[in-house]
């Protein structure tokens, strides 16, 4: 074969190796996450809720307080022994409990999961709608729900969210390092299982966070690199910027419309905003709750609105 015969068959190996993209195997058309070939992730994986709460919800905190009487916290059933280092009372106390224990066991049914905190507090009756997530930290105080010392381990309303709705409170704190926390669209269980608390289940709203120096709006991790902030300045006009005073009562507004837009105002002045493509929805993320860290907070005159 001489040398110009050699050239079609160039040619031909050349074409064949300019294989078009749509025809190529991987191995051709680049390596997925790459520019030429974007890895496609799968959408998450939505569980619709079920029991969705179809009419508000007020809550503001009136409660008998006697006592005389036993003033019990529903708490959550996971909470026994210590957890994180924190003790906590035993699930049962008492005969009346040990003989609650037994008469369910012999009935062909496990004991109720529900726990009650020993001693009771004064005022401790959270009432049906709540769960807490540590016993001996949350209560009713004056007609308002405070809680001191809970180191992220917060309280739930047991209600479920729809994927939209507005949520409305009244807070205050009582020190000046703020910290006034709220959980959204969370999965009404969790809790700190660390120091920090970096896995929640939940939109977060932090006011006067980090000892009064950051307002924060939050996704899952309230340390995390894309939390929306606002950084908190002394002397300021804005009264978005401005420092949590001690003792002053707080109107909050958190509302989600159009299934991914999380909003928040703080007494009218709207904060921060989080448009989210991988809205938390669904069972795991549709409930609401109040957290906080080490210092006294204080919660009243809930409204919870679904929203189309």
């Amino acid at each position: 074969m001489n040398r110009l015969s050699l050239v079609p068959l160039a040619l031909l190996v050349s074409a064949v190796g300019c294989v078009p993209p749509g025809s190529a195997g991987e191995q051709d058309a680049g390596r997925p996450g790459t520019a030429a070939h974007p890895e496609t992730r799968p959408a998450p994986t939505m569980i619709p809720s079920v029991g969705i709460m179809t009419a508000p919800f007020e809550d503001d905190f009136d409660r008998p307080n006697s006592p005389a009487a036993p003033a019990t916290a529903e708490v959550h059933p996971a909470l026994s022994g210590s957890v994180e280092g924190h003790p906590v009372p035993p699930a049962t106390t008492g005969s009346a409990a040990s003989s609650a224990g037994s008469a369910a066991a012999s009935a062909g049914s496990a004991p109720s999961s529900v726990a009650t905190a020993t001693p009771p507090l004064p005022g401790a009756d959270l009432g049906p709608d709540w769960l807490a997530t540590q016993a001996g930290v949350w209560r009713i105080e004056g007609g308002r729900l405070c809680g001191e010392h809970a180191h992220n381990h917060g309280v739930w309303l047991k209600r479920v969210l729809p994927i939209n709705a507005r949520i409305e409170f009244d807070a205050a704190t009582m020190s000046a390092d703020g910290d006034l926390k709220a959980e959204y669209w969370g999965d009404g269980r969790s809790f700190a299982t660390a120091l920090s608390y970096t896995n929640a289940t939940s939109y977060l709203t932090i006011f006067g966070g980090w000892h009064n120096k950051f307002h924060v709006l939050a996704r899952l991790n309230e340390h995390g690199n894309d939390r929306k902030e606002i950084t908190v300045t002394a002397d300021t006009d804005d009264p978005r910027e401005k420092p949590v005073v001690t003792g002053q009562h707080y109107h909050f507004k958190v509302e989600r419309s159009d299934g991914r837009t999380v909003k928040w105002w703080v007494d009218g002045n709207e904060m921060l905003t989080w448009t989210d493509e991988r809205p938390l929805e669904g069972q795991g993320h549709d409930h609401f709750g109040f957290n906080d860290w080490d210092v006294k907070v204080c919660f009243d005159n809930v409204k919870v609105v679904p929203l189309p």
